[in-house]
Formats: C-alpha cells, sequence, structure tokens
C-alpha cells in the first residue's frame, strides 16, 4: 500500500481550493477547521519488513511539519521494539493550510474583496461564499462591478441605454462584457418589480433590468411583384424593426423563412408568397407578428442536427411551421454535396414530426456516415424551383 506523502496532503488541501471551500470560509462558509487529513500509514509488517523506508516516510512528514500537526502514536513491535509512528494530520488553522499550497497572496486579495463588498452591497457577500474563485478572476473589476449594481439600485429600471450609464472608468464594453456576473449580482439586490424575470440570458439583460435595447430587426423580400409596400421602388429588400414589421400584415399568403443569405436574394419569384432572412437560433423579432401566425411558414434550413434544432425552436413560436427542402429524398439526391457537420445536436426535439424525427434521429447516429450535413446553399435552384411548382 502507498503510504501518504506531504505531496499527498498538499493534495488534499488543494481539492479544498479547487472547490473554492477555503475562501468561502473567509465570506462566512463552513468552518473548515481544525481538519483531520487522510493519512495512509505503515502496518505492523510495514514496520517491520520496510523499517527504513518507514523512517525515511516519517522524516518526509516531518520536514513539511510547519504547515500540519503531526499526532502521534506508540508501536510496540517485538523485534524493533517501541516507535514513534505518525497516527493523524491535524491543519488546525487556515492559515496553515494555506500555506502550505502557497494561496495566501490570492486569499489576501480574497478577503479585501470581502471586505469592500461588506462596506458597498452587503447583500453580496453571500455570492462571495458561493461563487469565490469567479470573485478572485474578477478582482481587478469587482469595485467597477460594485459601483455599478450601486448605481443600478438608485435607478430601477431607467429605460436608458447602457450608453448613458455615466459612471468613472466604466463604459458601454465593459458592462456588456460581464452581463452574466452583472445579472447574478443584480437578481440578489433589486426589488422584484425592478426585474423583468420573463427575460433571462445575456440576450435578455436589458430588457430584464429595465435598459434600452436594440430594436430587433427582420429583413425580408416580397416575391410577388404583384405586393407593393408603400414608398418602396423596384428593389424589395427590406429591413424593419421588429414593432414596423409586426404592424404590417402583408398581404401575402405563404412565408418562406432562409437562414442562408444568397438563397434569401436568389430566391425567385413566388406568387403571393414573401422570403425572411433568417437568424439561426432566435426567432424573438417575428414572434411579435401575430399576422403571421395566418401564413403558411415554410422553414429551409440545412439538413443537419442543427437545422433541425432550429426548425424545432422555430414550432415553438410558430407551431404550424412546415419544413421545406429538409427531407430525405432532398439529402439523398445530394449525396455527392454532403459535408461534415462539426458539433451535431444530439438532445431530444420534441416539435418534429415523424417524418422529419427520423431524419433527424439517422442525421445524429451517423446512418450515412461521420456527421453528414446538407447545407442549404447546395441545393440546386432547378432543384428548388421544381419543389416550389409542387406545392
Amino acid at each position: 500500500m502507498k503510504w501518504t506523502t506531504p505531496a499527498d496532503l498538499k493534495a488534499q488541501v488543494r481539492k479544498l481550493w479547487d472547490r473554492g471551500l477555503l475562501l468561502a470560509s473567509l465570506a462566512g462558509g463552513e468552518a473548515l477547521f481544525p481538519r483531520r487529513l487522510t493519512l495512509k500509514s505503515p502496518d505492523s509488517r510495514g514496520l517491520s519488513e520496510r523499517f527504513p523506508e518507514v523512517r525515511e516516510w516519517i522524516a518526509q512528514l516531518c520536514s513539511a511539519a510547519g504547515f500540519y500537526r503531526i499526532e502521534w502514536r506508540s508501536v510496540n513491535h517485538r523485534v524493533l521494539g517501541a516507535n514513534e509512528i505518525p497516527a493523524a494530520i491535524w491543519i488546525d488553522t487556515l492559515e496553515e493550510a494555506l500555506g502550505l499550497i502557497g494561496k495566501r497572496r490570492a486569499a489576501d486579495q480574497f478577503a479585501t474583496l470581502v471586505e469592500l463588498t461588506r462596506k458597498k452591497q452587503p447583500e453580496l457577500v453571500p455570492w462571495l461564499a458561493k461563487r469565490p474563485l469567479r470573485a478572485l478572476e474578477l478582482s481587478e473589476d469587482w469595485p467597477r462591478l460594485l459601483e455599478i449594481v450601486t448605481w443600478v439600485l438608485k435607478h430601477p429600471r431607467p429605460a436608458i441605454y447602457l450608453r448613458q450609464i455615466d459612471l468613472p472608468g466604466v463604459h458601454t464594453k465593459f458592462i456588456e462584457g460581464h452581463r452574466g456576473v452583472l445579472a447574478e449580482l443584480l437578481d440578489l439586490v433589486l426589488p422584484g418589480e425592478a426585474i423583468d424575470a420573463t427575460h433571462t440570458g445575456i440576450g435578455g439583460f436589458c430588457r430584464r433590468y429595465g435598459f434600452l435595447d436594440k430594436p430587433l430587426r427582420v429583413r425580408f423580400r416580397v416575391l410577388d411583384r404583384n405586393i407593393r409596400l408603400p414608398a418602396v421602388e423596384s428593389d424589395q429588400d427590406i429591413t424593419l424593426t421588429q414593432a414596423s414589421f409586426a404592424s404590417l400584415d402583408l398581404p401575402a399568403s405563404k412565408v418562406f423563412i432562409t437562414e442562408n443569405e444568397i438563397n434569401f436574394l436568389a430566391f425567385p419569384d413566388v406568387p403571393d408568397a414573401m422570403v425572411i432572412f433568417g437568424a439561426g437560433y432566435g426567432f424573438d423579432n417575428l414572434a411579435a407578428a401575430p399576422w403571421l401566425h395566418q401564413r403558411g411558414i415554410y422553414y429551409w434550413g440545412d439538413i443537419d442536427t442543427h437545422g433541425f434544432a432550429i426548425l424545432n425552436q422555430l414550432r415553438g413560436f410558430f407551431p404550424h411551421a412546415v419544413s421545406f427542402l429538409m427531407d430525405l429524398h432532398t439529402l439523398l439526391a445530394h449525396r455527392s454535396l454532403w459535408g461534415v457537420e462539426k458539433q451535431p445536436e444530439t438532445g431530444t426535439l420534441a416539435r418534429l414530426n415523424s417524418e422529419e424525427s427520423a431524419l433527424y434521429d439517422q442525421l445524429r447516429r451517423n446512418h450515412w456516415g461521420d456527421r453528414v450535413r446538407l447545407e442549404q446553399e447546395r441545393i440546386g435552384f432547378g432543384f428548388l424551383h421544381d419543389v416550389l411548382r409542387g406545392l
């Protein structure tokens, strides 16, 4: 059996550091000391058969004993007589633990963050105890983060752009780069009425806390020459804000959505139809247009696992959406143009129909080869025209 070495003891304490427990104790977390470390020591047989090695092992433990306390026990051996060997290893204080792993300076830095937070925003001390290593990574930026939290507390739901927050050393890119941690902090200190819980994640930061956000936009083309928008000449490639698009109520019964810009620009004329340039994952810009629920929606994405995942997400907003050129016939007809999907989706997609679900399963299980995909831009326009005529 391998006996515990000073390196093993150090590794045990390092695990406490890596779990954040040592730093958390400085912010009101669990008290850890005195703490008994795991010790594997020689048994009676090892003591008699490997006595020189036992002496060397004891010497090694003693050499680092400035950072821990050795508890001894007497062993009477019929051949070797009475001997003292380590029975337990104790670390009595946090200072000793930090010294053993060389983390005293980092701990002092964290203690400074805790002291500052107790003065500025004491409600955030529990966050430091919960995420101490993340806080240590943010130590240089922490004072500015506290200033932002203080400002938002004084100006709940301010209805201004982030750019308009006027604090020394704070700029838009700083706030945008720290939206994730700021969201965690603001959720802890703001009253419930100052938080719009319907908006989550980094993309929903502004709306969650009442800042103005860049308006979502919708880019589309009208495919029927008989449908003209007022004040728009021959070029029907139009981009509108989400609100303006929602108020249009265009007289087109068919709406195509494609993820490829060239496909969007070259999409052929289709009577009573329009095409929207998609945005991959995320359809918030379309969800506010109630008139789309009364239109036939045809989604054209890549034939790969992510293409079906995006279709699945779209159906969360528009359950009646139909997949377009995303079927087995299209895939097999373009075998020579297949590519490789870098990081396939593997989750369950509950909104696919039976045919789509079967194709998705075949793709994610590599039925035709390793991570097969057919990008939408590889499909010939003759093939596209044929399918459009069949709608």
